[in-house]
């Protein structure tokens, strides 16, 4: 028995995990070309392992004759009665053509060969079980960066997680364990890539579905996700059963389940929302706990809602950076324009427009403005009904009066509209 062929067999089998018989084949293909520079030019040439003693033998095909022309292709008719009794003249029959020093000439010619092979083999097994792996969620520890990229073990497998793909706010290094989501598997010439994402909204899906049973039997249904990967996270769920409540089933008892969700997204903000099939119901969860006044479809463009906020809760539904509308937009995949109330609008407030209302007609000063208006004067149709002499009684001279009169008087000719004189000759 070759055991030194049978321990490389073993250790291939065991620690590579590639199938006995997938190294035999590759074995047998790798020696197969290896061998004719031993075996010679022989027509038909085959090697074969034994698969219980590991023995190799060399076997080419050739034709029984006469008389032999040509040594790796012919046999005369004595010699092959000698190997097989039964053959005839013009027969292919098939003959030994080991050569003695086959097993260490073939084993050194063909090594590198086996390699690549054996390879090749392990690249197929590696492509075939992560091929499956896609959407699923994978252990592995930090093996090494490129540049911004990091190459992540799997175990039997490199993975590669991209920059873009990475939390910005996470620092990794060498050694730690890390939990990412399988994007894609690709087969190249370098053998097969295993993409990983911690940022991609999936991976927020996934551990929903691992960590609540009721999305992993289907009585709670994730409708949409919206994601900042890092910083908050928007989920709408719904229910199949009436009598689950699905933001309930996420958040778990004392909220274990959510937390643990966080924990693992490292400190990241989750908001659960209850999907609604009217959309402002949907809206207004999506948005909550800010108060919002009124919300309207957009009857001329379609997808665009507009929401009117209590003026205390205005900040609350646009977020910090209008993250909150942001994500609420992805999440609902309209538009979403949030506005003030102008109704609720404070007495400071309406005297500060007012003075910028004033301080923006040509030849009015901001300073001339905040006089006028906090002696009762809030816009241009207030001055001209007034004289000088009203003016002139809040301090100023004459001349300043009457330059404010004007402009005023200006102000208002030009926001009316032109009226257009009949030309001559044209009748009523």
């Amino acid at each position: 028995m070759n055991n030194e062929l049978a321990t490389v067999l073993g250790y291939m089998e065991k620690e590579r995990g590639i199938n006995r018989e997938t190294l035999f084949l590759t074995l047998e293909d790798a020696l197969l070309t290896a061998s004719r520079k031993s075996v010679g030019p022989a027509r038909n040439l085959r090697v074969s392992i034994d698969r219980k003693t590991a023995a190799i033998k060399a076997f080419a095909t050739v034709t029984v004759v006469e008389r032999v022309t040509s040594k790796h292709d012919q046999i005369t008719y004595e010699n092959a009665r000698r190997i097989h009794p039964d053959a005839h003249m013009g027969d292919q029959i098939e003959i030994e053509v080991t050569p003695e020093n086959f097993g260490r000439i073939a084993a050194q010619t063909a090594k590198q060969a086996i390699l690549q092979k054996l390879r090749q083999a392990e690249r197929s097994n590696v492509f075939e079980e992560y091929r499956g792996r896609v959407g699923d969620i994978v252990n592995g520890s930090i093996l090494r960066f490129e540049r911004s990229d990091i190459i992540v073990d799997l175990g039997r497998a490199e993975a590669l997680m991209p920059a873009k793909e990475r939390i910005s706010s996470e620092i990794y290094q060498a050694g730690d364990r890390i939990r990412a989501y399988v994007m894609a598997v690709q087969n190249n010439d370098m053998g097969p890539s295993v993409i990983l994402s911690r940022a991609a909204p999936e991976f927020v899906r996934r551990l929903f579905e691992l960590e609540v049973a009721e999305i992993a039997d289907k009585t709670v249904e994730i409708k949409s996700i919206a994601r900042e990967p890092g910083f908050r996270t928007k989920i709408a769920v719904a229910s199949r059963d009436a009598k689950v409540d699905p933001v309930g089933a996420c958040v778990g008892m004392r909220g274990i389940r959510v937390k643990n969700i966080v924990r693992e997204l490292n400190g990241e903000k989750v908001d659960i929302v209850r999907w609604s099939e009217d959309i402002k119901t949907y809206i207004a969860n999506a948005l909550a706990p800010a108060k919002l006044l009124k919300i309207e479809i957009d009857p001329e463009i379609p997808g665009v809602v507009h929401i009117t906020a209590d003026a205390e809760h205005l900040s609350l539904a646009i977020g910090r950076r209008g993250q909150n509308v942001r994500l609420t937009s992805k999440l609902l995949g309209w538009k979403v324009d949030i506005q003030r109330d102008e109704g609720d609008v404070t007495f400071v407030e309406k005297v500060a427009r007012a003075v910028d209302s004033l301080a923006a007609i040509p030849g009015i000063s901001h300073e001339n403005a905040q006089k006028l208006v906090e002696a009762g004067f809030l816009n241009i149709e207030g001055m001209l009904a007034a004289d000088l002499n009203d003016l002139e009684e809040l301090g100023f001279d004459a001349a300043t009066a009457k330059n404010l009169y004007e402009a005023a008087a200006a102000a208002q000719q030009q926001n009316e509209p032109a009226v257009l004189e009949p030309e001559p000759g044209a009748t009523e």
